[in-house]
Parts: C-alpha cells; structure tokens; sequence
C-alpha cells in the first residue's frame, strides 16, 4: 500500500513539473537557509564547552559602579596569588595575558598576536591537550615556552625537534622550548599558539617587574579564573570578593570598584566584557537569527500551501475519480501529504548540497570555522529529520484536507471554482504573512547601511587620511635612536610631518585615571584617558583648539591639553575657563602642570562609544608609535624609506605599520558581518515571499479565467487585466506594510539605542522599503498577469 502511494505521489509529482520544480525551489532555499543558521549557532554555543570543568570555572571581572557602571576585563598582578592565599579551599586559580609580539630564529622574525603568559595552574584549569613535555612543569620557570603543534612547525619545520631548542622574543628575551600543545579548536575564546612562562614576567629588569606587586595598576589583557568547589555558592564566592578586595585595595574599593564572577560558559556571549577572540556573539543575536531561520522555514512552508491550493481546481478531477472509485478521505490525505512528503525530502537533499556549497562563503563572512563535516553530524541529522517530519506536516496537512474534500459530483462536472477550494482569504494572509517577514529584513537592512554609511562618513575630529602609525620598541636602548630616526625621517620629501605618541587618536588602548584638580586635595570622581603624545600630534592630525594652544616641545610634563569632554567634566562654562587651571596626577609633583589648551572632542575609539574625558602631554618613556602623515603621490616609495630607516635605526625589531582609517574601518567589521548576513536573510525571504505571490496570482488566474475572457471581450485592455490582478497584490503588500513598520521601527530602534553616534529613523528609509517591496510585487505578478491578459477570450470562454 505505502509503496503504491509513493509511486502514484511521484507520478503526480512528475507530472506537474512546474509546480514541483518552483516547490522544491522554495522549499530548499528555505531550508538551506535554516540549516546554516543551525550550523552557525550550533557552533557558537559550543565555545570551550569540551573543558571538563566548564561548570566550576569563573573569570573574575571587574565593574566599577560609580559615578556610572561600567565593566573590565582586566584584573591586578598580584590577584591570583592573593587569591591562592586568601581562599586555600580554591581547587585553582591563575592568570593569564595576552602578549602579542615577534620572536625571532636565527635572524629570521615571525609575529604572533597569539601570545600568552601563563602560570602552570592555567592548565590544571583548562584541558588542552600536550603532545610533548609535562604541562605541571613545562612553565613553571623563567624563560620557557610552550608551542602549539603548527607554531613548532612553523618556527622549526618539524615540531618533533622543537623541544630543547630555543627562540628569541621581541629580540631581547631567549626562550626555551619546553612544551608542545595540540592545535587549539576553533570553538575557543583562548588562540593559544605562544605560551610564555608567567615567571618570565618576574624577572627583575623585565617590562612588568615593578607592577607585579602592584595593586594600583590592572591591565585589560590580565584576565584571572578560577575553579570553584564542587555544590560552591556563587554568590557567596563574590561577597567574600568583596571584602577580600577591600583589604588589599580599599582605594579603589572606596572608589566603587567590585569584583564578579562570569561563569566560563556565559563568557563568549556577553558583548560587554572584552574576550582574547574579540568575537562575542551574544544570546541575544542567537535568538534573533534562529527566529529568522525559523521564519524563512515557515514562509517557504507557507509557499507550498498557495502553489498546493492554486493546483486544487486543476487536480480536482482527479479525486473525483478516485472518490468514485472508492478511496476514503483519509486515503486521499494520505496520498496528498506523501506527495508533500517527496517533495520535501528532495527540498532537504538539494538543501544540504546548498549548505555544503555555501559553507566556505559563510565562514569567511562570519570569520569562523565550521568544517563540512558538521553537516554530517548526529545533531544536524536529528535537526534535519525533525525538520522533514515538521516541513512535510505544515505544508502538507492543509492542502490535503482542501483536495480530499471535493465532492466526485462537482468535481467531475468540473463545478468547482477556486473559493469551493477554500481558504482564499486564509491564502492572502499568509502571502501578507511573509512580506511582513520580508520587509522588516528590508526595513533593518536599509538602517544597518545607513547607520554604516554614516560612521564612514562622519569625521572622527582629526585628519585621519594617509597617516600611517607604526610600533617603535619601548625598551631604553631603542628610545635613545628616535629622535635620530625622527630627524632622518623629517628630511625624506613624501613626509609632511610626523609625531611620537604612547597611542594613534583611535587606539582603544589607553591609561585612565583619575585626577586632583587645581590644587584640590580631593580626587576627581570620573577618569580621564590619558593619550601621550608629543606637540607635534596636533600638526600631523591636525586636531583643531578651542581654547590656548599645544605644549612646548619637552620629554616631559610641562602643561596639559584637554578636551571639550572633560571642559565639561570639570563643570566649566567654556573652555577659556579651563586655560591655566592645573593637573595633578597621583599626587606626583613631577605630574603637576597647568592646562595650556582645550581641543575638539575627537573620536578615541569607534562611533559606538561616547568621547570620554582626555588628557595629553608629553611623555616620552611612554611613547610606542611613530605617527606619519604622508603625501598621496608616490606612497609606495615614501613607505620603502620609512621602512629601510626604520629598520636600520631598530634591526632587532620586527616592523609593522596600518594605516588609521583601515583601523578604524576596523571597528565596525562585526556590523558589516551582520549587515551582510542580513542582507543575505532579506534576499532569501523576498525571493520565497516572490514565490508565494507566484503561488497565489496562479490560483487567481485559474479562478478568474473566464472573467478575463468576458472582459477582453467587452473590450478591456490588457494594461487593464494586469490592473486587475496588480491591485490586489499591491494592497496585500501595503497591509504587510501597515504591520511590518512599527515592528521594523522597534527593533532597529533598539538596534541604534547600542551606538552613541547614530541616524534617526526618519519616514526616509520607510518609504524606501515599501516602494522596493511593491517593486518587486509588480515584477513577480506581472508575468503571470500579461500571460492570462494575452489569452485569446475564445480560449477562455469555450465549454470543457
């Protein structure tokens, strides 16, 4: 019996082509579509979820709650060893920094951003596997490092003869191999490829001897985790932070500072806290994609019930014929739902034929690594079977109980008509149904390429064009050539000039502190950005002045410049007010100098934050890049001679420069990746929503045949007939409209609200969308309608 349905349901299925053809299009886009956001958010749900301690391990984060709250990744040095003291009952707890720098093998350099310090308990912490070298021991003493697998191969060819041999780092620093780790997974927050022994750190003469027992100073590349016991009460852990952070730091505690626990599994997830892959995906834009993977799902559902139902009049003898011949209702249900059942699994093969192939354009869209294997897994197996048995139930269940509903009478006198087939008005809500979805994708797509075109466009109150920044070396030795290398530099003809700073103006690195204002013994209760830089930084950004003028050339302190942020920090009326008032920083009388000028607020970082308070002046033991502003013709040359003079003034180091507007178009990679996923979201609805209109204008014009003939006969036009069947469409588009542009409002409202810089959603952008979706209504529906237009009226008026 089953195997005669099936063979009836293909011979139906063969026999109207067209139909099968445009249902197994839809359909498998929709669920091509819906298996690759599975995939995406399957893999993102899955970051160092493999640790076996997962559900015991916390990072400890900082919040600071007044004067507003605000959150750090970074921690103390001492942290972790105060922690190991003060709560023995810790299975663990460690540090970990990030370090990115070049290491160097027989004169040849490589550079790694992914390069860590840790302590041995790191690995007690964290599983990740050693191939070579005890991970107890392998860096528990100054000067060694692990490698991982690749990097060992890297560095040596073969990371079989790595360990015992010995590499350089940042030219300075001789580093032997003690350890091999197996290449860390994607589906990490933690990069490994470098990892330094934590002891080298506290070596005396190092970068970081003197803030090792510092509770003054936290960096935002410390982070600090530990293990909890098993049954702990989180809360209670996070109380006894705070009184074990006010006794080793009850200045910054009286100053609002607390400490947190993140669960490691909720790590990769909250955007507001920074992680080492700079790739947070929060719950919030998992809901939202597996909302629309859903959606586009139910409108190609949705498509297959319009096309099934235009269909229902034409098959209409057929199940006249089989009711007379005896089938029952609930046979003919179930040949009609095996039908749905075919189609669908051909849609589900030809989905996964377009997920493999679009897979590798996903990953580098996203900047992930899903493997084509993934498709392949049990989980994506279950999901797809779920999914035939759900795709098959909701396009299938209606229209069978439609088609087996014909009475044999009317059907074989062929007196049905498309209302008797039922649903119509039901149809057009659905088609209603899936331009809404539509055009709030349209809606969010058009303010995403606005709110992006206007961070390019906005000025960030500098001159960011061809001005390329550079590291220089901070060791002592290096610092005594920059002023030679300035000199050097000065004299080349593409150079127009060019500045030592601690930062670029866009560097979201930066010293915050707090101030003592004019003289007053008290602290100020806000932190400024401190930016280092000497006076010819204005020049080369050409940073415009309100108020006063630069510092006097100097190595050292010798007078401040502010911005209008912090004017107002201060409570000031104008910026003149400012000029002469005096800095003190940290109570140092070496830090104690007047205001000499007060500049436009620029931009420090990208547009989604607010400019904060900043102060600048000259500090030459803290400068890190070389600021150049060069000419545009010939930049190919001007950048060899920057690079040779460069190199001969520092040729232990490894040069690198960028240019700042390629850093700040930087920023907002992650928005283009999301505008470009949604874009891709839009298209795909509309090409479904597409074919719903060509689902529900094919039923039409079967119901409305012999009303064409009898009106060309009368004499209308075909321009009229497309009216006709134009008009009905275009008001089911503006009622999915009506609905879709409050909604659209709402969330991109929302959207927007996370950018301190943003457009306004004025009616501009919705009138784009409905103009764009009655468009692409009239395109769809204007073939099917000239085609019944151009029908002879003879041919649709003859007798069956």
């Amino acid at each position: 019996m089953i195997r005669n349905y099936i063979k009836t349901a293909w011979r139906s299925l063969f026999r109207h082509k067209t139909y099968t053809a445009i249902n197994i299009t839809g359909l498998s886009v929709g669920i091509a579509a819906c298996l690759l956001i599975f995939l995406v958010v399957q893999y993102e749900k899955s970051f160092d979820t493999f640790h076996t301690k997962k559900d015991r391990i916390y990072r400890i984060t900082g919040v600071v709650t007044k004067p507003s709250l605000s959150f750090a990744s970074g921690v103390f040095f001492p942290l972790p060893e105060a922690l190991r003291v003060d709560f023995p009952q810790l299975p663990a707890a460690t540090i970990f920094r990030n370090e990115g720098s070049f290491f160097s093998i027989n004169s040849k350099k490589f550079k790694e951003d992914d390069t860590y310090y840790a302590e041995p308990q790191f690995f007690d912490t964290f599983d990740f596997a050693w191939i070579a070298g005890d991970k107890k021991t392998a860096l528990a003493q100054p000067n060694t490092v692990a490698l991982t697998r690749s990097e060992a191969d890297k560095f040596f060819g073969d990371w079989h003869r790595a360990i015992g041999k010995t590499i350089n780092y940042k030219g300075k620093t001789d580093l032997k191999v003690t350890g091999i780790l197996e290449d860390m997974p994607a589906n990490t927050d933690f990069p490994l490829k470098v990892v330094m022994s934590y002891a080298t750190m506290q070596v005396k003469g190092g970068d970081y001897f003197d803030a090792m027992k510092s509770w003054g100073l936290v960096l935002g590349e410390n982070y600090c985790f530990i293990t909890l016991p098993a049954g702990a009460n989180v809360c209670s852990y996070e109380q006894q932070l705070d009184a074990f952070l006010k006794r080793h730091n009850p200045g910054d505690y009286k100053n609002g500072l607390r400490m947190q626990l993140q669960p490691l599994t909720a790590m990769h997830y909250d955007t507001r806290i920074d992680i080492f892959t700079a790739h947070p995906f929060s719950k919030q834009l998992i809901n939202a994609i597996s909302l629309i993977g859903l959606f586009l799902v139910i409108i190609a559902c949705v498509n297959f019930i319009n096309l099934a139902t235009a269909q229902a009049v034409n098959r209409s003898k057929e199940v006249g014929i089989r009711k007379v011949l005896g089938s029952r209702r609930k046979q003919l249900i179930f040949q009609f739902i095996s039908e749905t059942g075919i189609i669908t699994l051909g849609a589900i093969v030809l989905a996964l034929l377009i997920s493999w192939l679009a897979l590798p354009f996903v990953n580098r869209l996203l900047d992930i690594q899903i493997t084509a294997q993934a498709i392949f897994n049990l989980e994506v197996l279950a999901f797809v079977c779920v999914l035939w048995v759900a795709v098959t139930f909701i396009s299938g269940f209606y229209p069978a109980i439609v088609l087996s509903g014909f009475n044999p009478i009317s059907a074989l006198k062929n007196k049905l008509n498309a209302i008797s087939s039922g649903g119509i008005s039901l149809r057009r809500a659905l088609v209603v149904m899936q331009f809404c979805i539509a055009q709030v994708l349209i809606i969010g797509i058009l303010v995403m390429i606005s709110q992006l075109n206007y961070f390019k466009n906005k000025s960030p109150g500098f001159d960011k064009t061809t001005v390329v920044a550079i590291g220089i070396p901070g060791d002592s030795v290096s610092r005594t050539k920059t002023a030679f290398l300035q000199q050097e530099l000065s004299q080349q003809p593409g150079i127009k000039s060019l500045s030592y700073s601690a930062y670029n103006p866009v560097d979201n690195n930066a010293w915050f502190s707090k101030i003592h204002y004019n003289h007053s013994p008290k602290e100020s209760d806000f932190g400024v950005s401190l930016k280092w830089a000497d006076a010819n930084f204005f020049k080369v950004y050409q940073i415009k002045f309100l108020a006063g003028k630069p510092y006097a050339p100097s190595d050292t302190i010798n007078g401040y410049v502010v911005n209008e942020a912090m004017v107002k920090a201060l409570g000031l009326a104008n910026p003149q007010q400012a000029i002469g008032k005096f800095i003190n920083l940290w109570g140092n009388m070496r830090m104690d100098a007047p205001i000499v000028g007060v500049v436009h607020d620029y931009n420090v970082g990208s547009f989604k934050d607010a400019v904060p308070p900043v102060l600048m002046a000259a500090k030459k033991n803290a400068y890190g890049v070389l600021n150049i502003k060069i000419q545009q013709a010939d930049m190919r040359q001007t950048l060899a001679t920057i690079e040779n003079k460069w190199n001969a003034a520092f040729p232990q180091s490894l040069y690198e420069y960028h240019f700042i507007d390629e850093q700040m178009a930087s920023f907002y990679k992650a928005d283009n990746q999301l505008s470009a996923l949604y874009q891709i979201f839009a298209g795909i609805a509309i090409f479904i929503s597409c074919l719903g209109l060509l689902g529900l204008v094919s039923f039409m014009t079967v119901q409305r045949t012999k009303e064409v003939g009898i009106r060309k006969t009368l004499g209308a036009s075909v321009a009229h007939i497309v009216y006709l069947f134009s008009r009905e469409f275009t008001l089911l588009v503006m009622v999915a409209f009506a609905i879709s542009a409050p909604i659209g409002w709402y969330l991109m409202n929302k959207w927007l609200e996370s950018y301190t810089f943003r457009i306004k959603l004025g009616p501009g952008i919705f009138m784009l969308a409905i103009v764009l979706s009655v468009a692409i209504a009239w395109l769809t529906v204007g073939y099917k309608a000239v085609k019944a237009a151009l029908v002879s009226p003879v041919k649709s008026l003859k007798s069956e």
